[in-house]
């Protein structure tokens, strides 16, 4: 049995199932169309069961010592260093990402591992003075109870690990719905990851199975009290609507438009290296990839000549191959969707010193220039191999053009004062900005997030322990409370 037949499935209370639904999922190798496995759906009444089973085990788990949930997230880790092989093969076939982008998933993937096994221990009580004569107040930091997580396909090991290890060491359970287009990489192989780690039954459940099966009997759940979901500000909208009609937490990791910007008195080939990184990685199919590129006019000539020729010089191909840095985007759809997106640019009046071609799921990258002010691709996020090189007149301008977004994710600016850099980042509306590097930056004890359309509320570090925890009020009278009747 192949690596992806085995996790192909659902896992539910501590066993690997066949859904119940009248249909499969048929996962697919983007690059070479073969066929990776089928999952029969799982149905509403599955999705029931993996909820039920959650909230049976979640009580002991969460009455269990933190030293003993820190041991299963160090073991996790261990098993991931086990499988990297596997792993890394896996992120190749099921979402056509290249080596590096396996080996940087996978790494930071590890990181999160740590930082959770700290964040076992991490919850503090606290004692609180209290106005009234003989009263202690304490505050206690207890699970949420049931998490519910919905993964997305471009990282789906790291985005979905980022939820379920800082859930599982803070005392919940978890159940996760997997990405239809990376059911294995965001979904068996979660499960398998921490079903060797030695993670009790029930507190890690995954489910595979589609909104045309279940309607949002995901959300409406009554058992998960938090729902974080990574994927499009069009879905988010309706995942917080859906929640917050029932009083649930969301935490949301949305769309971005985030523009990297090259001041006058930056250097001009490390801003080149940073931004064909931002852009370009896993085929520009990345939240926090740099959408588009603005350019102080008087470096703009040098800067597109030396961006276009290291863009036109990117191998894209198999990503098997070392040597490939743009393998394929993730499906058919997605691939004309981007070279419609690139007609339609060129009809408006853009130019493109760099036009890739299509073939099949290989998107080609391209460069445009000249957009008109008002085209709507300024304002959207481009969710693929497709640069936009903006020019300006001046730091104002370019904060204009940068915050002129629904979209508030992350950015960075490029200048040889530091100083001017953060003052540049402080007047740009994001949950995140660098100075002189790129704009894709994830770190497990950093609070990450967006605003605006970007998203609602922070993961990572202490932001993951406040998303999911609660704050309990205990308080005890020593002595005896005056009443007014």
């Amino acid at each position: 049995m192949s690596f992806f037949q085995e996790l192909a499935g659902q896992y539910i209370d501590g066993e690997w199932r066949t859904g119940t639904g009248s249909w499969d999922i048929i996962d697919f190798n983007p690059y070479n169309g073969e066929k990776l496995a089928a999952i029969t759906i799982a149905t509403a009444a599955e999705v029931d069961r993996a909820y039920r089973a959650a909230e049976r085990a979640q009580g002991e788990w969460a009455a269990a010592s933190p030293y003993r949930r820190r041991d299963v997230l160090e073991r996790a880790l261990r098993v991931t260093e086990d499988l990297a092989d596997e792993i890394t093969e896996a992120i190749i076939d099921e979402l056509g990402g290249t080596r590096t982008k396996a080996a940087y998933e996978l790494s930071l993937t590890q990181e999160f591992l740590r930082e959770a096994a700290r964040q076992a221990l991490s919850p503090e009580g606290r004692i609180l003075p209290s106005a009234a004569d003989g009263r202690e107040n304490l505050l206690y930091r207890l699970p949420v109870g049931v998490v519910g997580v919905i993964s997305p396909f471009n990282f789906p090991l790291l985005v979905t690990m980022k939820s379920v290890a800082p859930a599982l060491a803070l005392g919940n359970a978890v159940v996760v719905k997997a990405n239809q287009n990376s059911p294995v990489v965001g979904g068996g192989l979660v499960a398998r990851i921490f079903e060797e780690a030695g993670l009790p039954a029930g507190l890690l459940n995954v489910v595979v199975t589609d909104i045309a099966e279940i309607g949002d009997a995901f959300i409406e759940h009554p058992v998960p009290q938090v729902i974080s979901f990574a994927g499009s500000d069009r879905v988010g909208r309706h995942v917080a609507a859906t929640a917050g009609a029932l009083f649930k937490r969301t935490v949301l990791e949305l769309s971005g438009n985030s523009a990297l910007v090259v001041l006058d008195d930056a250097d001009i080939d490390y801003a080149v290296d940073a931004a064909v990184f931002s852009r370009f990685i896993y085929s520009g199919q990345v939240c926090m990839a740099a959408n588009r590129i603005l350019v102080d006019r008087p470096v703009a000539a040098e800067f597109t000549e030396k961006f276009c020729a290291r863009v036109a010089a990117l191998k894209t191909g198999d990503p098997r191959e070392p040597e490939t840095s743009i393998g394929p985007v993730i499906n058919t759809f997605h691939a004309d969707s981007l070279a419609a997106l690139v007609d339609q640019a060129i009809a408006e009046g853009a130019e493109a010193p760099v036009r890739g071609r299509v073939r099949g799921n290989l998107v080609e990258p391209t460069v445009l220039t000249g957009l008109p002010d008002g085209s709507p691709l300024l304002h959207q996020e481009i969710f693929g191999p497709v640069a936009l090189l903006v020019p300006f007149d001046g730091e104002d301008e370019a904060v204009r053009i940068v915050n002129d977004s629904p979209y508030g994710l992350s950015g960075a600016v490029h200048t040889a004062r530091t100083g001017r850099g953060v003052r540049f980042a402080q007047r740009i509306r994001s949950g995140m900005f660098h100075v002189n590097d790129s704009t894709v930056h994830d770190d497990p004890g950093i609070a990450f997030g967006g605003e605006k359309d970007s998203g609602l509320g922070r993961m990572n570090g202490d932001a993951a322990v406040d998303a999911f925890t609660t704050q309990k009020w205990i308080s005890v009278q020593h002595g005896r409370s005056v009443f007014p009747f």
